[in-house]
């Protein structure tokens, strides 16, 4: 018969050759176990006769191993222990066909010879140790296998992978934690080179960390992890240097999910700064449309149609309501958009919308299927008119040549949210799905689709604001906004917005009146020519004005002439004693003033608490006369005849 003898003592090893040679056998013998499954890739004995305790891959793992790989499972396995008498686990749990005691090899091979004569008439399987009578149980190792089954139960219990891996790199010992992370059976892993489980490119890494030179203990760092089995993987390595074998203990910590979470904040904090500069940005543009707009509105108001500058006049006037529609972008983004929140529902803007859009494009096929028992938005509907335009306009850029669009609603809840960049809040939700049949994107486009200023159009053709202020916008509503594509397949756009229980209310058609008044208006501002251009539209409607250019000074005013002043527009966003603080000064002077915000930047959190505490409205810079006009008879009530 064939026979594998495999012991890392190497008197036993010689002593079992001679014994099974001169019974005529064809003996191998085998180191440790790792040597062992190195000579079963080329040979398949009849029998082995296995240690039990050897480094480099022990005799129990060396009998699953066997038993787990098809073409070995037939091959009869006896364990030769020398820990019999102190074991109280059962050898044929783990595989092996009978088990040995070592005792003095006259004895002991006695029952060696037993077992092969036999083997030879049938196959053979006990459940008792033979020559269990010839050894006798010591102290010292019963407590050697409790230690180390304390430890392996240790290292099975572990959440980190542990490795043990010889210093050319194969792998001796996985726990279930290095196992499941690496993604391949014990069978297969044992026995094979830790580097050949990496690609090319990763593979110099790993191969730096494992050359013990006798420094330090090297590693790789959950800030740079290796890819592993689609994982992302941090190594640490500790040296084993003391004994006959030199080995390396690997620690393995799988840092995806982690890194994910890194990612996401990053995004975020990213998304964030730019937001906040993006909205200073156009704070600042807006005082300065204010000026051009309110200037222009002046002239126009009192010049007659057919005077030469009237059409010059005109276009300046449209083209700061352009760049206020630009603002509007960017507060967007920075999520201090123009927020009027209502019930609201969306199938009916979707209609609306995608029917104006289909208008202007005739090469672009639009197909609607939108759910009829649609929950409510509690949303403001001209904020998500506009995300929406800003999506048909993307789809049709992807789709030069024309193309199809699918616009899709219905209910979901948080479950249903497509997403590994964030937790949804628990709740239902409103999906709206925006599909085109148009060239695509790769997945380095999709991760900055949503930054502003980002546009793949050549030079002059995009702002790169429009998909940026959908995100900001979205957000501003506590939604959640997904894009699913690939080039040459299209784009969906995934918009989910918080369901609401509100009841929908018509809403009345704006006049477009110019309403007068004569009450006394104190303004706050500390932009002069914003102070000056105000000054001069509330004349013009009949008020008289009184100006400050800061809070403090506004506070001052109005304590010497709170009974003249009827109304106070103050400005939100001042140095030292902003719009907050002089508000509550006012109160306290008078608990019933009337105030009305005004502000570069839009209804927001801060708006609205101020709101709520008593401040009777808002108007966002740049604002027309008539705008201005209205908003101060909402405040004041009408007039007096």
């Amino acid at each position: 018969m064939k026979i594998l003898v495999v012991d890392n003592h190497p008197v036993m090893l010689k002593l079992m050759k001679g014994l099974l040679e001169k019974e005529g056998h064809e003996v191998q013998t085998a180191i440790n176990g790792l040597t062992a499954l190195s000579l079963l890739q080329t040979h398949t004995p009849d029998i082995i006769f296995t240690d039990l305790i050897m480094p480099r891959i022990d005799g129990k793992k060396l009998c699953e191993i066997i038993r787990k790989t098809p073409h070995l499972q037939n091959i009869c396995i006896v364990i030769l222990s020398a820990i019999a008498a102190e074991d109280e686990e059962k050898f044929f749990e783990y595989g092996a066909n009978a088990c040995v005691a070592k005792g003095p090899f006259n004895r002991m091979s006695k029952h060696i010879l037993q077992i092969l004569r036999r083997l030879e008439q049938e196959t053979i399987s006990m459940d008792q140790v033979i020559g269990l009578d010839t050894v006798f149980p010591h102290q010292i190792t019963k407590e050697l296998l409790s230690i180390k089954k304390q430890f392996d139960t240790t290292l099975k219990g572990m959440i980190e992978g542990f490795l043990e891996v010889t210093p050319e790199g194969d792998m001796i010992y996985a726990n279930p934690a290095a196992i499941s992370i690496i993604g391949q059976p014990e069978e297969q892993l044992l026995a094979s080179n830790f580097l050949d489980l990496f690609r090319q490119d990763q593979r110099k890494r790993v191969e730096v960390v494992l050359q013990c030179d006798g420094g330090p203990p090297k590693s790789i760092p959950i800030d740079f992890p290796v890819k592993l089995n689609g994982k992302e993987v941090s190594v640490q390595v500790l040296p084993i240097t003391g004994g006959d074998h030199r080995s390396l203990i690997l620690i393995l910590n799988d840092v995806t999910e982690r890194k994910k979470m890194e990612s996401k904040l990053i995004q975020a904090q990213k998304m964030e700064a730019l937001g906040t500069l993006a909205g200073g940005i156009a704070h600042d543009f807006n005082n300065l449309l204010m000026v051009v707009q309110g200037n222009v509105s002046l002239i126009l108001v009192d010049m007659n149609p057919s005077h030469p500058h009237y059409e010059m006049l005109k276009s300046i006037e449209k083209k700061a309501q352009n760049g206020s529609r630009l603002t509007s972008q960017l507060l967007g983004y920075a999520r201090k958009g123009r927020y009027e929140v209502r019930p609201m529902l969306l199938n009916q803007l979707v209609e609306e919308t995608a029917g104006a859009f289909g208008r202007t494009r005739k090469d672009i096929v639009i197909h609607m299927d939108l759910y009829r028992d649609l929950y409510p938005l509690e949303a403001d509907s001209g904020q998500i008119e506009q995300v929406l335009m800003n999506l048909l306009v993307n789809a049709a850029d992807a789709m030069p040549d024309g193309g199809t669009l699918f616009l899709n609603t219905r209910n979901v809840t948080h479950q249903e949210i497509e997403s590994d960049l964030y937790e949804p809040v628990p709740g239902d939700y409103v999906l709206l799905s925006v599909t085109d049949t148009g060239i695509g994107m790769d997945q380095q486009t999709m991760t900055r689709i949503f930054d502003p200023f980002f546009t793949t159009k050549e030079l002059g053709r995009g702002t790169g604001l429009g998909l940026a202020s959908a995100y900001g916008i979205i957000k501003g509503h506590n939604g959640y906004i997904n894009v699913r594509s690939e080039v040459g397949k299209g784009a969906t756009f995934l918009l989910y917005l918080p369901a609401s229980k509100g009841e929908v209310e018509e809403q009345a058609e704006k006049s477009e009146d110019i309403l007068k008044g004569s009450e006394t208006v104190l303004l706050v501002d500390d932009e002069e020519q914003v102070l000056e251009v105000g000054e001069k539209i509330l004349k013009s409607l009949g008020y008289e004005v009184l100006t400050v250019d800061s809070g403090e000074n506004g506070v001052e005013l109005y304590k010497t002439n709170r009974d003249q002043i009827g109304l106070v527009i103050l400005d939100l966003i001042m140095p030292h004693k902003g719009g907050r603080e002089t508000f509550d000064a006012l109160r306290e002077i008078h608990p019933e003033v009337k105030v009305l915000l005004s502000s570069g930047y839009s209804m927001n959190e801060q708006t609205m608490e101020i709101i709520k505490r008593g401040c009777k409205g808002f108007i966002q810079k740049p604002f027309s006369i008539m705008e201005l006009s209205q908003k101060l008879r909402e405040v004041l009530g009408n007039p007096k005849p």
